[in-house]
């Protein structure tokens, strides 16, 4: 079977079993700050483990797209380390419990997939006495084939909802086994692979460590795809199955080697068909190469695969090529790398370019500590220094110590490793604690009294109060001055959710009246309604007259529809990459985040603004309709970033312009949004962009002010509106010519300071030396300086220093025939800078530092023949 026929078989049987199929969710977390990844099957569900949320069915199936970075240096080397990996997984909360789940992984691995019984093994919890029974008399394995576990077979992570594990291993064989006579499953040997984790979550672990039975018991479990595939597929690597091997064979063709045939080759061909699978899915996720978070891992990864194909002789751009190897491979089930491949592999080339110039950088680093390591007569180059390569600029530690010893350099691998070692540890330690389920729990998670939201069709509605709670308790009763949270039996309420913020408004009620200031979704389903009590005494049961604002919702709602026209927009003009991620809509503004990698042009942002207000005069019909998703995906409907959809979606259509999932609330038709103004566009961190704009009324103010700043440009240059580019114009071109005459001026000035200056020149055993001061002069000035007294001198050691903005600052250089005796003009100028604090370096030949401290520029200078004498005497020596 091929892999992506064992992956819908999955899907298919448990979908048979009353099981609904979700698709994968995006890579990166949705509402969950705790974890960088979604790192394993269960991680988007979350929510329904917890109790937070309450899932459409009690019976998911899933296969999710995952990522684990915490052992990279491990892809490659070992049969099944990979950095991206997809989770079969079955799950049921509340539903049906060991007994279904042990006889489900039973049935599919032997049923459907035909696996012999005979060389299936699984361990159970000693504790678990139940999951023996099922195994031993319902699934009749024999005892000896059941094997006793402790730690290895308890799943917890801190606090949270915990339980017995039982494990299910396949026998690949004696020829695999270790020789001891205690080989069986769980042995580190390659004999027994473990398949599929049946977690079994009844307990709940309290603060004092006791375990407390959960009141509703759930199931988790997770069978590897890649694992499960390389059985199927009778490898023993998972890289042979057909999810990497035709990545593997097309750099094979790239580079023009072999697999199979040299260990080492073998390894860096691995480390491609892994890290460019993590790449494309991360980049198609909206994950863009950067310097923090996980932008920065796919950026790392994304190197290490260049630095293995550069070991296998590319010194070209390549990777990129590898990405619709990848689409081909994955796109049938994951149609978002089938989709945004053009993106990816722009994205992908992109970054492999500035790479290869950071690598040039690098190396030159590298050289500069290398030079600095042999003038001072030493010959190990730091683990620090080493590990900053590393970490920094992707300097692998075997090319730190190739190019080390050709300088006749070791280097401190010991030191390297401690800091690598600290790394791992701290993303251990990070995981370790990301993984946590903690939630807090209180009266209203115990609060499941039905309420219903008619928000979409009314904006008042006459209801009952339901439920009263005050600083995490119930009660029945809020007196003036109170503030606390309700559920009302029905509610024209929006709460805050997919980026629009929560409605406001006011409950009446005979003789009071209560201020409602925010509005959450409850754990299980209800709004939430934050509110504090402007007069009276409310009591649960109260009839209320519940009352939207009108000018906050009739705002909010322009917004919100123009938030969509905005994405269809951005997608037209720069590119079906264009991703949402992530949104606010309020009253006053919108605010929309998105992948892309460059900042837009003005042409760019004024054909998106225009493309939006074009759509609102077309005054096109929003209609709003509920349907199957698989019919909403077929009419085109976009997703919004990282939200999870149950079988009946929300479908928002403008016209034949946009149509998306959305479960926000819109005008009635595109018109009534009057005008859109784009107010910013601007980078939030790597890949994503934020554009901030404004309708309706605050479009129009926005226009005024414009309008109102214009004027008073005019005003001061004394012309006209229509006039002020011209004059402004002209303007510039008088500043310039101005700056040209002062330029020449500080030129002629410069020339003069250099004739005064080769007055000043002094010999140190046999070395012309000019060191000086050269006040109120500009870093540029200094090097403008150098360079005129340079084309007066033959044989030269030039050092010039100022001060300016209460910072030192200094340019050196030396004659190529005094470099050759070991005077080297980096060297010189970092000496120099350290008496004012500072530091510097640069070419042999010229140099550039600064320092902390102005006052110290003299004293600095006056060093200059110090250092000249010392390297004097070292050339004479």
């Amino acid at each position: 079977m091929s892999a992506e026929e064992i992956r819908n078989a999955f899907k298919d049987y448990f979908v048979k079993q009353g099981h609904l199929a979700l698709p994968s969710a995006s890579l990166v977390p949705h509402d969950d700050p705790t974890l960088l990844w979604i790192n394993a099957g269960m991680a988007p569900l979350k929510p329904y483990f917890d109790g937070r949320e309450i899932p459409e069915n009690p019976r998911i199936v899933t296969a999710q797209k995952c990522i684990r970075t915490n052992d990279i240096e491990n892809v490659g080397y070992t049969a099944r380390h990979q950095t991206m990996f997809e989770m079969l997984g079955n799950f049921s909360f509340g539903d049906y419990f060991k007994n279904e789940a042990i006889g489900f992984a039973w049935e599919f691995l032997t049923g459907v997939l035909e696996l012999e019984p005979e060389l299936l093994s699984v361990t159970v919890h000693h504790s678990d006495d139940e999951a023996f029974a099922i195994w031993l008399e319902k699934i009749g394995l024999p005892k000896e084939r059941i094997v006793l576990g402790d730690e290895d077979n308890f799943w917890e992570i801190g606090e949270g909802p915990c339980g017995p594990c039982s494990e299910i291993f396949y026998d690949r064989g004696e020829a695999l086994g270790c020789k001891e006579p205690t080989c069986g499953p769980g042995c580190d040997c390659d004999r027994y692979l473990e398949v599929w984790n049946l977690v079994f979550t009844q307990y709940n672990k309290e603060a004092n460590g006791e375990y407390t039975p959960l009141p509703k018991k759930n199931i988790d479990t997770g069978m590897g795809l890649e694992r499960i595939t390389s059985i199927m597929q009778n490898v023993l690597n998972n890289f042979e199955t057909d999810l990497f091997r035709p990545i593997i064979a097309a750099t094979e063709k790239i580079a023009s080697v072999t697999y199979g045939v040299d260990k080492q080759t073998d390894v860096w061909l691995k480390i491609i068909a892994d890290h460019i699978r993590t790449v494309a899915f991360a980049v198609g996720d909206g994950v863009l190469p950067g310097n923090e978070g996980r932008s920065y891992i796919i950026r790392r990864l994304l190197r290490r695969a260049v630095r293995s194909g550069r070991k296998l002789g590319m010194e070209k751009p390549f990777l990129y090529q590898l990405a619709s190897v990848v689409a081909d491979i994955m796109g049938n089930d994951y149609p978002e790398v089938r989709e945004k491949l053009e993106f990816i592999e722009r994205v992908i080339r992109t970054e492999e370019e500035r790479f290869l110039e950071t690598l040039a950088e690098g190396e030159q680093l590298l050289q500069n500590a290398l030079s600095d390591l042999q003038q001072k007569g030493e010959s190990v180059l730091s683990g620090e220094d080493a590990f900053r390569l590393y970490d920094t600029f992707g300097f692998p530690l075997d090319l730190t110590e190739e190019i080390a010893a050709e300088a006749g350099i070791t280097v401190d691998k010991e030191g390297f490793n401690g800091l690598l070692e600290a790394q791992r540890q701290r993303a251990r330690s990070a995981r370790h604690t990301a993984e946590g389920m903690n939630a807090e729990r209180g009266a209203i998670e115990r609060i499941t009294v039905p309420s219903r939201f008619v928000g979409y069709d009314t904006l008042k509605t006459s209801s009952q109060v339901v439920a009263l709670v005050r600083q995490g308790e119930e009660v029945t009763e809020l007196q003036a001055g109170d503030e606390g949270e309700l559920i009302l039996d029905v509610t024209p309420f929006y709460a805050e959710s997919g980026g629009q913020v929560a409605d406001e408004g006011v409950l009446r009620f005979e003789g009071g009246e209560v201020e409602v200031q925010d509005v959450h979704k409850a754990p299980h389903g209800q709004n939430l309604h934050s509110v504090r009590v402007l007069r009276g005494t409310l009591k649960q049961g109260a009839q209320v007259e519940a009352e939207v604002r009108t000018d906050w919702r009739r705002d909010t709602v322009k917004n919100h529809t123009a938030t969509h026209l905005l994405h269809k927009a951005l997608r037209e003009v720069l590119g079906e990459h264009v991703a949402q991620a992530g949104s606010l809509v309020e009253p006053r503004r919108l605010r929309f985040d998105f992948s892309h990698f460059g900042a837009m042009s003005e042409d760019e942002l004024r054909e998106v603004e225009r493309k939006v207000n074009h759509a609102i005069w077309l005054d096109y019909p929003v209609v709003i309709e509920e349907m199957d998703i698989d019919a909403a995906k077929a009419m085109g409907a976009m997703a919004l970033f990282g939200e999870k959809y149950g079988q009946t979606v929300r479908v928002v259509q403008a016209g034949n312009y946009s149509i998306e999932l959305c479960g926000g609330c819109h005008v009635d038709r595109t018109g009534i949004i009057g005008l859109f103004r784009i107010v910013s566009e601007a980078g939030i961190g790597s890949g994503t962009r934020r554009i901030e704009a404004v309708t309706g009324r605050y479009a129009y103010d926005n226009v005024r002010e414009t309008e109102e700043r214009l004027g008073s440009a005019a005003g001061l240059l004394k012309a006209q509106k229509t006039e002020l580019v011209p004059r402004i114009e002209r303007l510039l071109e008088e500043l310039r010519e101005t700056e040209r005459e002062l330029e020449s001026v500080k030129a002629k000035l410069r020339q003069g300071r250099a004739n005064d200056l080769l007055g000043q020149v002094t010999s140190i055993q046999g070395v012309p030396l000019l060191a000086a001061v050269v006040p109120d002069t500009d870093m540029d000035g200094l090097r403008q300086m150098v360079d005129q007294i340079k084309n007066r001198m033959t044989s030269y050691v030039l050092v010039l220093g100022s001060a300016e903005d209460d910072k030192a600052q200094f340019v050196a250089a030396v004659s190529k025939d005094l470099q050759q005796k070991g005077f080297q003009a980096g060297q010189i100028v970092k000496e120099v800078a350290k008496i004012a604090g500072g530091g510097g370096g640069g070419r042999p030949d010229l140099a550039q530092a600064g320092g902390k401290d102005a006052a110290k520029v003299q004293d600095a200078i006056e060093s200059a023949a110090g250092i000249v004498r010392k390297l004097a005497g070292n050339a004479a020596d």
